[in-house]
């Protein structure tokens, strides 16, 4: 199947916001208190203020500053990559898309290539559907969860609601194999599982082809 692009033409180095709530439906199953996270698209650091405030180290890093610096300004997708690698358990971000979703594709490829622990990218809900993407999900054995937002994120201020629907892609630790089948979820603006099931889902053999919640979740990257 070939995926079509988003309905909407993401701008060059435009600044797309994550509203905090998408961050806190990642973190409700993927914890990262006590983690260092690289956020190599931090635009203005929404997404990782909640990081912060979930108990997580930032390291912040973007093509452009917006309102807010970052530890570095750089491109992420370059040939020659300016900046050394930081120290970093995990990657978050919701990074740029591009044309036929092409930046995304390999926005992916170089995350999973240069950390070694826990990568999730917030991207359009169909990006899995791809038949030239089969080394990013099917192929993967890093691959172990879908986290489908109910709620549509909205980038800008003033709009009613987004345009698309969105999901988190979830990749765990380089060198351990999934046990079973990526994970399927869903969460919105407010918890979408019960009391307890978030709980329940952790002990899933999916889940814990990952380490438990609070331990290291990748070596840091070189």
């Amino acid at each position: 199947m070939t995926v079509v692009a988003s309905n909407y033409a993401r701008k060059e180095n435009d600044l797309y916001q994550t509203e905090p709530w998408a961050t806190d439906a990642l973190l409700r199953h993927f914890p990262v208190s006590g983690l260092t996270v690289w956020e190599p698209a931090a635009g203005n650091h929404l997404m990782a203020d909640v990081l912060r405030e979930s108990g997580a180290d930032v390291v912040t890093s973007d093509i452009a500053t917006y309102d807010r610096p970052h530890d570095a300004t750089v491109d992420f997708l370059a040939d020659r990559f300016a900046y050394k690698n930081p120290k970093h358990d995990a990657i978050i971000t919701n990074p740029p898309y591009g044309k036929g979703n092409r930046d995304a594709v390999r926005f992916a490829e170089l995350a999973l290539e240069r950390c070694k622990g826990l990568v999730a990218l917030l991207l359009t809900a169909k990006f899995d559907f791809g038949k030239t993407r089969h080394h990013l999900f099917r192929d993967n054995p890093r691959f172990i969860a879908k986290i489908n937002l109910v709620d549509r994120v909205q980038w800008f201020p003033g709009e009613t609601s987004g345009t698309e629907d969105h999901a988190w892609y979830v990749w765990g630790n380089r060198g351990v194999s999934r046990r079973s089948p990526p994970a399927l979820l869903y969460e919105g603006k407010t918890p979408h599982l019960p009391s307890g099931a978030a709980a329940c889902a952790a002990d899933s053999p999916a889940a814990n082809s990952s380490p438990p919640s609070g331990t290291n979740l990748g070596e840091a990257a070189a």
